[in-house]
Parts: C-alpha cells; sequence; structure tokens
C-alpha cells in the first residue's frame, strides 16, 4: 500500500496542477501511513481478536486494500466486524479505507471506536481522528483529540508539529467563527466558466486581460485530459469568451499556472515532463510579441531543479519572481515552501533563496501571490493556526525588508476546507478563486469577491503608453528604470514591448518617483510622478507616449528630475539620481558636447530670474565637473522667464516653466 500510494502521489503531481485544487489529504495520509503500515505489512503479527474466521478475513481485507480494491477490503472487514465487533485493527483498516476514499466521518466513526475499544492498543489514532475532525470543521471535538495525542509522542516531527498546529488551529477556528469578515463570492459568469475546471488565473496590471488555466479533455493524452491556457479580454466592463490561447505557447503537453507581467509582455508558467526538464513541474516563459507569444523556455537549471517548481508570482518590479518549490523525503512527505529569484542587470536569474520561517513552515505552502505593491504577500498554507486544511494568509514586507507575521485572512474566506488559487485583481479590492460550489458551470467554476479593506494591499497606479522615434515615429524597444527618490531605490525595471513598443509600469502610492527611459543612440527621457496623498485604486491611470530623440546636435530634452527650493539654486537630494543618469549618459556617449540650461516662470523680476537660472544651470555644470565629466564638453546658461514651454498664467504652466534642460551642443 505505501509504495502504490507514493505512486499515486506523484502521478497526481507530474500531471498537473489541477491535484493541487483537490487532493487536501495528502501531507496528512502520508504522515499517518507508517501507523497503518505498521498494521498491514505484518500478516504474522498477533492480532487483537481470538476469532480464527475474522483474523482471515481482515488478512484478506490487507491484500484487497494493498491492491487498492476498496469496496472488496470493506466487505472483508465488515464481515470481520461480524465476527468480532471489538477487533481493534479491523475498526481502524476499515476507518482509512474510508479515509482513502473521502469518506471522513464514517473514518471518524470506525476509528472512534477502536479507540474506545482500547485508547493504549494505538495512541496515534487520537491524531488520526483528530485531523479528520479539524477537516470536517468538527473543532471542539477535534481539539479534545488533539490534546489527547499530545499525552503520546510518535517520534515523527511532522507529527508532531501538525498536532501543534493542528490545536492551535482549533482554538483559532472556534474563535473565527464567531468574528466572520466580509465575503460574498459571486459566479464571474460564463464567458469565462465552462463544465471544464478553471483555475488559477493571472491579469495584467490595468486589468484589461485575464489569462487562466482550464482543462480540457484530450483523446490523445492516456490520461484523457491536459491543462491549456485560455485568455479573456474587457472589453466595455465585461469580459469576452474566453478563448483557447493557442500555440506555440499551448502544446500537447500541460500548460498552468501562469503569471503575467504587469505590462503583459513576459508569462512565467509550469509545465510538466517535458523533454528539456529538470523536474517533475519547471517553470518556464515567454514573450508576447505583437499578438502572438513565443514557444515557451525552460527558466533554466539555476532556477528549476530536479524537484518540483511551480505556481510563479512574477513581481510588479519585472525583477522579483516567487514561486513554490515541492521535494519527496524518503518517508514520502511532501514538502512545498515559498522560493524568491531576482533578475539581475545581465538577465540571469540567481539562485533561488526560500522564504523565511516567518512563511514557511514543515507544512503545505501554495498560491503564492505578491501583489502589484511589492509590498504584500499572500498565500496558501496548511502549516500556520487556521480552518482546518489549506487557508489564505497575508504578509507585509516589514521596513527592514523582511516578512511580517502572516494573517489569517479569516473565516468564511477560509473554512475548514481548502482554499487555494487566490488572486487579488490589479485594484487590490477584487479577489478571484476557483470552487465546485453548487450554482456553477461544472467543475471548478472561478467566482469574485471584494477584500475587506485591512486586508488589501497598499493602493496603486500605473503609467501606460508607448515609446518611439521623434523623428520617424517607429516604435522603439527601450529601457525603463522607475526609482523612489525619497531613498534612491529603483522599485522598477522593465523595457518596452518589441514590435508596437508599448509599456506599462505600476505605481505604488504615497511616493514620489522618477522615471527614466533610455535607449542606446538616443537621449534619455526623464518623467516625474508625485503621488503623494493621490487618492487612486488603479483605476485612474498615467497615459504617457515617450517620443525618444536621436542624438544629434541641437536635441534636447526637459530633465524632469532635478529639483531645486523656491528661488533657490542649491540642488536638493533627490536629484542626484537624475544627475547621475546624466552622468552615466555622457559616459557613454564621450565625444558629445551639451549645454546645460535653466528656466523660470515670470514671477519675478527679470533680472533676478535670469541670475537664478544661470545660478541653477551653474549647479549641474559643477555636479558633472566633480564626477569627472571634462569642463571642456560642458556649458551652461540662464534663460529666465525669455523661453516658456507653458501657459504662465497658470500654477501648472507656470511648473513646467520652471525647468532644467540638457542639449547636444557637438556630436
Amino acid at each position: 500500500m505505501f509504495s502504490s500510494f507514493v505512486e499515486y502521489l506523484t502521478l497526481f503531481h507530474t500531471f498537473g496542477t489541477l491535484s493541487l485544487m483537490r487532493k487536501a489529504l495528502f501531507t496528512f495520509l502520508v504522515l499517518i501511513v507508517t501507523g497503518l503500515t505498521a498494521w498491514a505489512q505484518r500478516p504474522d503479527a498477533p492480532l487483537s481478536t481470538k476469532s480464527k474466521r475474522a483474523a482471515n478475513l481482515y488478512r484478506t481485507a490487507q491484500s484487497y486494500y494493498d491492491a487498492n480494491k476498496y469496496d472488496l477490503a470493506e466487505d472483508a472487514l465488515l464481515g470481520s466486524l461480524k465476527e468480532d465487533t471489538a477487533f481493534i485493527e479491523a475498526r481502524g483498516l476499515l476507518g482509512y479505507i474510508y479515509m482513502d476514499q473521502g469518506k471522513n466521518k464514517s473514518a471518524i466513526i470506525q476509528l472512534k471506536k477502536a479507540i474506545n475499544l482500547n485508547p493504549k492498543f494505538f495512541p496515534g489514532l487520537y491524531f488520526s481522528v483528530a485531523k479528520l475532525e479539524l477537516y470536517e470543521g468538527m473543532y471542539e471535538a477535534s481539539e479534545a483529540d488533539f490534546e489527547q495525542s499530545m499525552l503520546s509522542n510518535s517520534n515523527d516531527t511532522y507529527i508532531e508539529f501538525y498536532k501543534t498546529v493542528g490545536l492551535a488551529s482549533c482554538k483559532f477556528a472556534i474563535e473565527a467563527r464567531k468574528h466572520p469578515v466580509p465575503f460574498d463570492p459571486k459566479n464571474v459568469g460564463i464567458s469565462i466558466n465552462s463544465p471544464s475546471d478553471e483555475y488559477f488565473p493571472a491579469m495584467t496590471a490595468d486589468g484589461s486581460t485575464f489569462l487562466f488555466t482550464r482543462d480540457i479533455a484530450d483523446n490523445n493524452s492516456y490520461v484523457g485530459h491536459q491543462e491549456d491556457f485560455y485568455v479573456s479580454y474587457k472589453v466595455n466592463g465585461d469580459w469576452t469568451q474566453a478563448t483557447n490561447i493557442g500555440q506555440p505557447l499551448n502544446t500537447p503537453d500541460n500548460e498552468g499556472a501562469p503569471s503575467i507581467s504587469a505590462d503583459g509582455h513576459l508569462l512565467i508558467y509550469a509545465g510538466c515532463d517535458r523533454p528539456d526538464g529538470y523536474g517533475s513541474c519547471d517553470l518556464y516563459y515567454s514573450y508576447k510579441v505583437g499578438n502572438n507569444w513565443t514557444p515557451g523556455k525552460n527558466l533554466g537549471s539555476t532556477v528549476n531543479t530536479r524537484n518540483w517548481e511551480s505556481q510563479p508570482s512574477l513581481a510588479s518590479d519585472g525583477r522579483s519572481l516567487y514561486f513554490i518549490r515541492g521535494s519527496f523525503t524518503g518517508a514520502g512527505v511532501k514538502n512545498q515552501d515559498i522560493f524568491m529569484t531576482q533578475l539581475s542587470d545581465s538577465g540571469k536569474w540567481s539562485v533561488p533563496q526560500r522564504l523565511s520561517d516567518t512563511i514557511n513552515t514543515p507544512g503545505r505552502e501554495e498560491s503564492v501571490q505578491i501583489a502589484d505593491d511589492n509590498q504584500t504577500l499572500y498565500f496558501s498554507s496548511d502549516g500556520h493556526p487556521g480552518m482546518g486544511q489549506l487557508d489564505i494568509f497575508v504578509s507585509r514586507r516589514l521596513p527592514n525588508g523582511r516578512w511580517g507575521i502572516p494573517k489569517n485572512l479569516g473565516y468564511p474566506i477560509n473554512t475548514n476546507k481548502d482554499e487555494n488559487s487566490f488572486y487579488l485583481d490589479p485594484n487590490g479590492h477584487t479577489v478571484y478563486f476557483s470552487s465546485d460550489r453548487s450554482g456553477g458551470s461544472g467543475g471548478l467554476d472561478f467566482y469574485s469577491y471584494e477584500l475587506y479593506d485591512s486586508a488589501r494591499p497598499n493602493p496603486i497606479t500605473y503609467v501606460k503608453g508607448k515609446v518611439y522615434d521623434a523623428k520617424t515615429g517607429k516604435p522603439l524597444i527601450a529601457s525603463f528604470e522607475l526609482t523612489d527618490l525619497a531613498t534612491g531605490n529603483v522599485a522598477v525595471k522593465s523595457r518596452s514591448a518589441q514590435g508596437d513598443g508599448t509599456f506599462l509600469v505600476c505605481l505604488p502610492l504615497n511616493k514620489n518617483y522618477a522615471l527614466d527611459v533610455s535607449r542606446k543612440g538616443y537621449l534619455f527621457y526623464s518623467e516625474n510622478f508625485s503621488l503623494q496623498g493621490v487618492k487612486a485604486d488603479g483605476t485612474n491611470p498615467f497615459f504617457l507616449d515617450i517620443p525618444l530623440q536621436p542624438i544629434d546636435t541641437g536635441a534636447k530634452i526637459v530633465m524632469k528630475n532635478i529639483f531645486f527650493n523656491t528661488d533657490k539654486f542649491d540642488l536638493k537630494q533627490e536629484s542626484r539620481i537624475e544627475l547621475n543618469k546624466l552622468v552615466n549618459f555622457l559616459d557613454a556617449n564621450p565625444t558629445i558636447k551639451i549645454e546645460v540650461s535653466g528656466h523660470t516662470d515670470n514671477t519675478g523680476t527679470i533680472p533676478h530670474n535670469n541670475e537664478l537660472s544661470k545660478n541653477r544651470a551653474k549647479s549641474v555644470y559643477d555636479y558633472l565637473i566633480a564626477h569627472t565629466i571634462p569642463a571642456d564638453r560642458l556649458t551652461y546658461k540662464g534663460y529666465g522667464q525669455s523661453q516658456p514651454i507653458a501657459d504662465n498664467s497658470t500654477e501648472e504652466g507656470r511648473a513646467k516653466n520652471r525647468r532644467t534642460e540638457m542639449k547636444i551642443v557637438a556630436k
């Protein structure tokens, strides 16, 4: 039985991600199988019955059970118990057969009877019963049986861990049911849902693309089905009919658990049992070029291993990738933890690091999602106190960069059943999840609900547009860098899309950012986003088309992230981010010469404004000199209010006129 169970477990993890939605008892079954095989694999062991017929029927049942012939095993055990109702081993094995079949309440009855016959015969039964009662939401009974199970030591660290967590979960669940959180799920509808199973969704940051996994019938597959990607688009507030995303992304193999970049141009997903794979399931990637996806490629041996990698979540910075890695121990226990890898400037993924024990447990962690604020982590786990099985938790990044203690999202979002395939819409309000609850289209359907305020991530907005050549209008691939002006930390690194030059960059609120766009052979472009105190929920984006100017004599740009106090010419600290970009640009283009110019609005006298603008330009000039740019490549000039670019009669116009420019005077 033990080897066949491990093969069965392996089968479901080999053929895709759907098993994670439905196989709730895997870890539990493996944990208690040692106790079961203590009975089932000792044909010559003395039994508690004195009835030879009961013993023979029990041995017959063992053989059927080892062959996974549960109905025949059940019949033999019922016959055995008819001969001797006090036959403890027969009661226990019958309970485990019911448990294997998902008949938890019947299993509880039989295991309880075995305990009542002799509580000391196999003390481990208290743990088995307590766990089943927890799974059935029988929290008071489960608490009592967990307390009994704590009186004996199993010498198995996993069982002892689950005893502690189980007891804490009972106490948590009893209180959580007294204080329910808001939860009103709605079926997403037939545009996305179908009679097949739908699960593991992903969306672009603008909320316009809904990509998900569907388990479909496939007569060419020897298991009769396979996983493919389907996609739906939001048009006039409604989702279009979902369609198969097609080749070359979808293949005759399984594709599942997608994570799409904020701009919709990069997809990372799980693929299983492929010729180029390193383990049972690996992470793959594909780029969108125009309207088509490139063939999926393995993410490589730095990230993928002989273990099981799946359920990726790509952060909005485009550089941090969270995922689940699982492995099998010699005892058959499947460990599932959250790992994180980062993309370097050279385009290489780092060796993945396991998140700390604050997040990961000896139990199962699944369905990780890093919210678009890049500060809030959602995941499912049965290793933290919860309602019974996999619950959804939220953790927030602390000022020191570590993750805070996870918080259970509460009841009835979490129940005594598995909760996973959690996905939070980029607006930070709407959660999508999969459920086979009644009233759907069939199988697993997508449902949505509004997440209560205190569990939401930090609000975001985004900037969306395209990059193009200022002279020809041709779309360009360009690099993006979004920097937090307060800290100098780079928040996002990305690039515009091949083919159409489009981009989308997430902007968490209550910060000020410098946006730098660059491409070899062009002047860089800068923009400033001041989002302190801005009220937004992702539905009020910025739209920004960016014309990059080829490096040529006379070409000039406004450097929008150089700052001075009112009527002063001392550079503010946050100006260093843009100034360093200018230094790097000049280093990369050693033959060009530039003029730095200062400009003011029409407030104040002309002589004053001329002097102020000249001193501001000189401050930039002095910074460049101090950073080893030769003086013969630099000039500076103050133009005062003589070259306005906006209407000085409005505050907005005056703000645009107060600027610092850089112009190429020779190349």
